[in-house]
């Protein structure tokens, strides 16, 4: 565990390279990269040190266990690589300080020395231990997403799974994206044309967190305030006054009305005016929004705008569509005809698929308005990023396809030529002996490996060039359930390993494009990226099933009190995901045996959608605003709802403009040395309290009852306005 010398092969008096050992045209064709990234590298620097490795295995413990304890919670709070790229700093400079620096051997490895203290602490162990954070995270998905298949099969078909069987499903799916990645990496890591922006967010923040800081406050004191500011007010929204949570003030105002508290519930409804002081509600779904750059979120803006203000009200209060009137305006319930929740258990048999006789019974499923619409933008959403990714990006895409594979080699590919690389063979190995243990046909997983295989080349140059990382989990499920329908653990599996092999590899090659950057060896980056997935996987599944079955009720918010938190709105969506493409099939919902097949000519009109821009382009040359007209982005703004809401989109639009516009446009320099740390101090403040909270209070269920504490009061949000619809708790019309 000390400091390997064969990650240092060169001496200590060996000057680092720069560009100018070599040509000027070496540099980077890119002038983001040119202007963030250092054309300097010192081999000499220590990489696999004792600091990096215990830094780097607890924030990867650390992370795991706070991201899947969220995961279940109402607001499902991510804590990304970020918080431990800020807090692990200080950490190391004190590990360097106070660490013995004395040389020792171990038996068996010959002559070599190890120390546990090598030098100061560097810039290389700083990124492997956010790696290994980033790998904590799910790679910034929170969770390892094959835990959805466990916690459905659990908490809502209340059916048994054995723990090695779930957490090979998690160990499997999250390895499996590595073979590609390591076939892919010399086509969209190496080339310079392939610069993957979102890794130079990283990159300036390595750097600005290494330079000397002479100022009064510092980045590491900022730090250390903000979160004691985050820890202790999480207390009053997370425990003495949750209703701080949702401030929906339209509900308080009309308290009798049920239109007045669709249009203004946080979290059932529209959202019209509401608003919080929960950084949880902020920071869920869709990460910080000190992170997003501002041009990121104005496209959200108006994504989210048309879908939840014009076209979701025209659609329930205009034309009464699908009989949207019996049921709630925004769920991701299923329901009967008569406005009643689906009885899901009821249509499933012993061997997970679909009792075709009970099902009869209970009729066709129905979705609320917001859901059936989500399901049609996402249609929309990934036909419109073939064909508008074809027609502005695809002669573009063709030449840095060809450059990646001919062009020459820039100052930071000549670096890294350096260092021993890894073997296409060794990362190939892994997805091919790590899957035996997969339940569900074998040509399942043929299918769904060649499907993300296919996909990942144009998806990574798509996610290398232009940030836009479009996903497949619609298509994968939507196949699958079309192939075969009545199996919903099948389909899911299906979906689970077709889709995050691609978004893992997707993931893996962004993480292996910052340790080009930064010039970190290869294999230290497979190694720790490797170590990562499988430490994180284990310890997301422990907690999923500790917290499975410990809390009673889990998930099911129907029987849950109104201020519990663990609601799980993500599984909610994941199991309802498994019921419409699996168990019913699409085709009883979205085809002719279904009451929504109008849904597929969402697919034509986003695929034609980009083509009427283009043609307005190529006739309108010189307006330079319309090849900004971006429609996979604004078609696709609110993916992540349902789960997220419109409280969770009120907040972040309103928090990420005024610190990435206005404190961007106005207090640069303030900006440039505390956004990140800001919100790598807020994410960390509130996980530690809520932590607490539960550890302290929660496992003894000891809570407070009052107005405040009794949930965002909408409770006529979910009513159906339709005349003789009757639910509980609702008014009669």
């Amino acid at each position: 565990m000390g400091t390997l010398e064969a990650q240092a092969p060169y001496s200590t008096a060996e000057r680092p390279i720069t560009a100018t050992d070599g040509d000027e045209d070496e540099l980077s064709p890119i002038e983001e990269v040119r202007l963030t990234v250092t054309n300097t590298d010192d081999p000499s620097l220590p990489v696999w040190t004792f600091r990096m490795w215990f830094m780097g295995l607890f924030s990867c413990a650390l992370l795991s266990f706070l991201d899947q304890f969220f995961a279940y919670r109402t607001e499902p709070l991510i804590i990304t690589q970020i918080t431990v790229q800020v807090a692990t700093l200080p950490i190391g400079h004190f590990m360097a300080a106070v660490l013995p620096t004395t040389r020792f051997r171990i038996p068996g490895f010959g002559s070599r020395s190890f120390s546990l203290n090598p030098g100061p602490f560097n810039m290389k162990e700083h990124v492997l231990i956010s790696i290994f954070a980033n790998a904590g995270s799910a790679f910034g998905s929170g969770s390892a997403y094959a835990v959805g298949i466990v916690t459905i099969i659990k908490a809502f078909y209340q059916r048994k799974i054995s723990f090695l069987s779930g957490w090979l499903l998690i160990i499997t799916t999250q390895v499996l994206g590595y073979g590609w990645a390591g076939l892919l990496r010399k086509y969209v890591v190496e080339p310079a044309h392939m610069w993957w922006p979102s890794s130079l967010v990283q990159v300036s923040l390595f750097r600005a967190l290494h330079e000397k800081e002479e100022q009064r406050m510092t980045r590491a004191k900022f730090f250390v305030i903000a979160l004691i500011c985050s820890f202790s007010w999480y207390l009053i929204p997370g425990y003495l006054f949750s209703t701080l949570t949702s401030i929906s003030w339209v509900c308080w105002a009309f308290p009798k009305s049920v239109t007045a508290q669709q249009l203004g519930s946080g979290m059932r409804g529209l959202g019209l005016g509401a608003l919080t002081l929960d950084w949880t509600v902020v920071a869920s779904f869709l990460f910080s929004p000190l992170v997003s750059p501002f041009f990121a979120i104005l496209n959200i803006f108006v994504g989210y705008v048309l879908l939840v203000y014009a076209v979701i009200p025209l659609a329930y209060w205009g034309f009464d569509m699908y009989n949207a009137h019996r049921f709630p305006i925004f769920s991701s319930h299923l329901f009967t005809s008569q406005g009643q929740r689906y009885d899901i258990g009821a249509i499933v048999n012993d061997k997970f698929e679909i009792n075709r006789q009970k099902y009869e019974e209970q009729g066709r499923i129905n979705l609320s308005i917001f859901f059936a619409l989500s399901y049609g933008f996402g249609f929309a959403t990934i036909a419109s990023t073939l064909t508008h990714v074809a027609l502005f990006y695809g002669s573009e895409i063709c030449q840095r396809y060809r450059a990646s594979y001919k062009g020459k080699e820039d100052i930071h590919t000549r670096l890294m030529r350096r260092y021993a690389d890894i073997p296409s063979w060794c990362l190939l190995a892994l997805c091919i002996f790590l899957n035996d243990e997969v339940q569900m046909p074998w040509w399942g997983l043929i299918f769904a490996a060649a499907m993300a295989f296919i996909f990942t080349l144009p998806i990574s140059i798509i996610t290398a060039t232009t940030n836009q990382t479009p996903g497949l989990n619609i298509i994968t499920e939507y196949v699958m359930g079309v192939i075969l329908p009545g199996r919903p653990i099948a389909n899911v599996c299906f979906k689970t390993y077709g889709y995050m092999s691609m978004a893992q590899a997707v993931s893996f090659l962004n993480d292996f494009k910052l340790g080009h950057y930064m010039k970190i060896p290869p294999r230290s980056m497979f190694l720790v990226q490797f170590i990562g997935t499988i430490l994180a996987g284990t310890i997301n599944i422990a907690v999923a099933w500790w917290l499975l079955t410990t809390i009673k009720n889990i998930c099911q918010d129907e029987l849950l009190p109104p201020d519990s938190p663990w609601t799980c709105p993500g599984d909610r969506v994941f199991f309802d995901a498994s019921v419409i493409w699996g168990l019913v099939g699409p085709k009883r919902i979205f085809g002719s045996l279904g009451n929504y097949p109008s849904m597929n000519w969402f697919f034509l009109g986003g695929a034609l959608g980009p083509v009427v821009v283009w043609v307005f382009h190529k006739a309108f040359p010189k307006q330079s605003w319309i090849p900004l007209i971006n429609l996979p982005v604004l078609l696709g703004a609110t993916s992540m709802m349902p789960p997220a809401t419109s409280l969770n989109y009120n907040s972040w639009i309103l928090v990420g403009t005024i610190f990435n516009f206005f404190v961007f446009r106005y207090r640069k320099q303030w900006w440039q040395r505390y956004n990140y740390i800001l919100s790598a101090a807020m994410d960390a403040g509130v996980a530690f309290m809520a932590v607490l909270l539960y550890f302290s209070l929660g496992i003894e269920e000891k809570g407070l009852t009052w107005w405040g504490t009794d949930g965002e009061h909408c409770k006529l949000a979910t009513c159906p306005t339709a005349k003789g619809i009757v639910v509980d708790g609702c008014p009669v019309n």
